[in-house]
């Protein structure tokens, strides 16, 4: 019998039509675009609509995703939808909502939440069913309004995140040079309060817009990105030269440039979408490897370095060799 390997064989996403400038942002709080752009590199970040939930974002995502696979929407054998600002605070899960909206009946559909890492996450859990034969299409999407928790007068959060939603078709193939190479996540719960919303079973009546200790997250992300990947090329007997395309989690070009140059990557290797779509949580990875699909930059073969870190705190890293068209 044939191993069997799970593979990325599409992409897609989609982005709000609003934007929100730094200078939009200039007039609601004490900030000035000079100040924004130096530290987080971000320019720009897309606002999703009144009528638009994250479940609606998932869906654009996901039709172009399917359509761009080849199969048929019925081919799904399972959603995965990676969000920290579902449709509901509970249930249902908007991985459901969105197997309805895609017609999908009798398919398994749940939530992965690990904030900023929630598409690598996903993503090894995609892997895991497809390599034990439990699933052979997995639809896995990265979909944020996190807008709608954000705190407009915190100019340390509110400048950082945008919405938006990017999707990608999980499949089963046989051929190794196809396969999804390794994925490393990990997490460390005793950092809970660097990254939070509340308004859960521990704080029912806390504020529900999104706070964070940016000084500490930011000094232990890069730290913990840039040992990360170190490892998981290391145990794959790889070095930065075998890699295409450096995609990482676009929270704040700071950490991007510190991790890339750890790495010592060249500029050509590294995806920057952080200037237009700002911080865009579990949407951020999916996004910018559209982004690199859609200017012809990603081709059939090349190999991607993924890498995110965010709230749980949480964090992760793959080697993904891109099999999609």
């Amino acid at each position: 019998m044939k191993k069997i390997y799970a593979s990325m064989i599409s992409i897609g996403a989609y982005a709000p039509e609003k934007r929100l400038t730094n200078s939009d942002l200039e007039k609601m709080v004490d900030t000035t675009d000079e100040w924004i752009v130096k530290r987080t590199g971000i320019k720009e970040r897309r606002i999703a609509a009144a009528n638009e939930a994250t479940s609606d974002l998932a869906f654009k995502a996901a039709e172009i995703a399917i359509e761009r696979s080849g199969l048929a929407k019925n081919d799904i054998d399972m959603v995965l939808v990676a969000t920290l600002s579902g449709d509901f605070l509970f249930m249902p899960s908007t991985a459901a909502v969105l197997a309805g909206k895609l017609g999908l009946k009798d398919t398994p559909a749940f939530d992965v939440l690990a904030a900023c890492s929630g598409f690598i996450y996903a993503l090894a859990t995609a892997k895991a069913y497809v390599e034990s034969g439990m699933a052979r299409n997995v639809l896995i999407v990265g979909a944020e309004v996190s807008s709608r928790f954000m705190d407009y007068s915190d100019r340390s959060v509110c400048i950082l995140f945008g919405d938006g939603a990017g999707a990608a078709v999980i499949s089963a193939t046989d051929d190794p040079a196809r396969a999804i190479v390794d994925v490393k996540i990990a997490a460390d719960g005793s950092l809970w309060d660097f990254l939070t919303i509340e308004g859960g079973s521990k704080n029912p009546d806390g504020k529900r817009v999104m706070t964070m200790k940016g000084n500490e997250t930011f000094k232990i992300a890069v730290r913990t990105l840039t040992n990360d990947v170190i490892e998981i090329l290391a145990r794959n007997n790889l070095d930065s030269n075998a890699i295409t395309h450096f995609v990482p989690h676009q929270a704040n070009l700071r950490i991007i440039q510190a991790v890339g140059d750890a790495l010592k990557l060249a500029p050509e290797q590294v995806v920057l979408t952080v200037d237009k779509f700002g911080n865009t949580s579990a949407a951020s990875i999916p996004m910018a490897i559209n982004e690199i699909y859609e200017s012809g930059r990603l081709k059939t073969g090349d190999l991607m370095l993924l890498d995110a870190f965010g709230g749980g705190l949480a964090w992760g890293s793959a080697l993904v060799r891109f099999a999609g068209k």
